[in-house]
């Protein structure tokens, strides 16, 4: 008589979704802490910067202003320059362990010196090479994202991660700044880029990036040309210049040209950083079924819907009501620009975030010289500005092809 043989039992199709997600979590985990702890940092110190500077330092206003001018211009420049090597480096990673180190060492040096020419020199160097550290994390996360298909999608994930760190940051630097001063703030900023070493140095990978020397490895797409590259860099700037004229001159604007209060422009601020995640992530959803481009070209649309709505707006009711517009537009261009960039240089991860991430410091010196004219010409000239290079970038894009999703 035959004994039946027993039928091995199937392994439950939950268990290798379950691993997946394990396995998903241990992979994105450590950087999804490395954006929030770079962000916290950014987002505590950044903000109270020009008071910092004021109070602590004791600094008159050419001081102050030639202070704010070179921040933003040394951390372009060094950014650029580590972008040139970043991409012919075996391991991305002990980059970003050094930018981290120099974010830590200058929020530290911060926190004590008081000299005006020291911190400058502090500011120019190790704080403008820690600048470097976030078009960095981007790359790492590209080349880890090798061959995904959810490349805009996870990209705006981690976007959404900065984006939360702001919303937390300033308020937390607010009630520091009462508990302890400027040394609690910036020694604070400096335990967060502590943080952001720890985790780079225990929990990523030497290297993500694939290996093109091996035997049947896929090698990148050709780079876009170089015309078209800048074009698209020329869009972003625009749009950051429109974005950091909004930003900046909204508290004036509120008070001096509609009659509210400084918390009327607390709240606006707010509403749009509150409005930013769930339309980043949603953005970031769409990026897997529509051309990028396209939904670039909505992001400037929204942009410009809300500077002329603002530039001609009569109450702060209308301003509540465009926050829709604002954060759409911050979401698509911000969320989305860095996966778009990276595309156009497949083979330069680095130097691709790179010029993305520069176009956020680029857009606000050029605001500078706008912010000070509306000092005379009163605070909604800025939006007419805005509006006007909002228009240029929504042109510029719409004749800029580049078709196909972004993979």
């Amino acid at each position: 008589m035959a004994v039946a043989t027993p039928t091995p039992t199937s392994t439950p199709t939950s268990t290798p979704t379950l691993t997946n997600a394990r396995r998903a979590a241990g992979r994105w985990l450590p950087l999804a802490l490395v954006f929030l702890a770079v962000g916290l940092s950014t987002a505590m110190s950044s903000p109270f910067l020009a008071l910092f500077l004021d109070e602590a330092v004791h600094a008159d206003a050419a001081h102050v202003a030639v202070f704010l001018a070179a921040a933003p211009v040394s951390a372009v420049c060094i950014s650029t320059l580590l972008a040139k090597v970043s991409d012919r480096l075996p391991v991305r990673r002990a980059l970003l362990l050094a930018t981290a180190l120099a974010g830590c060492a200058g929020t530290a040096l911060t926190a004590v010196l008081r000299d005006y020419w020291a911190l400058l020199v502090v500011t120019v160097t190790l704080t403008a090479a820690a600048a470097a550290m976030m078009p960095q994390v981007f790359a790492y996360a590209r080349e880890a994202l090798h061959g995904s298909q959810r490349v805009a999608m996870t990209m705006s994930s981690l976007r959404t991660l900065f984006s939360i760190a702001w919303v937390a940051g300033p308020p937390l630097a607010a009630v520091l700044l009462d508990a302890g001063g400027f040394p609690a703030v910036y020694g604070t900023a400096s335990l967060m880029y502590a943080v952001a070493a720890l985790v780079v140095l225990t929990a990523l990978r030497a290297s993500p990036r694939p290996a093109p020397q091996q035997a049947g490895a896929v090698r990148p797409g050709a780079d876009a040309p170089r015309a078209v590259i800048w074009l698209t860099i020329v869009v972003f700037v625009l749009t950051r210049c429109a974005g950091a004229l909004s930003v900046q001159s909204l508290s004036l604007f509120v008070t001096r040209e509609l009659g509210g209060e400084v918390r009327d422009a607390g709240l606006l601020l707010g509403l749009c950083a509150g409005l930013e995640i769930p339309l980043m992530l949603g953005f970031g959803w769409l990026a897997t079924r529509v051309p990028v481009h396209r939904l670039l070209l909505v992001g400037a649309a929204c942009g410009l819907a809300y500077t002329s709505l603002v530039s001609v707006a009569t109450s702060t009711a209308v301003l509540v009501a465009g926050q829709l517009l604002n954060a759409a537009s911050i979401a698509a261009l911000t969320g989305l620009g860095v996966t778009y960039v990276q595309d156009m240089l497949p083979r330069h991860p680095g130097r691709a975030s790179t010029l993305f991430t520069n176009t956020f410091p680029a857009g606000a010196v050029l605001a500078g010289p706008v912010l000070g004219l509306a000092q005379h010409a009163g605070y909604r000239m800025p939006y007419v500005v805005a509006a006007v290079l909002s228009a240029a970038a929504l042109a510029l894009l719409a004749v800029r092809r580049h078709g196909g999703k972004s993979a």
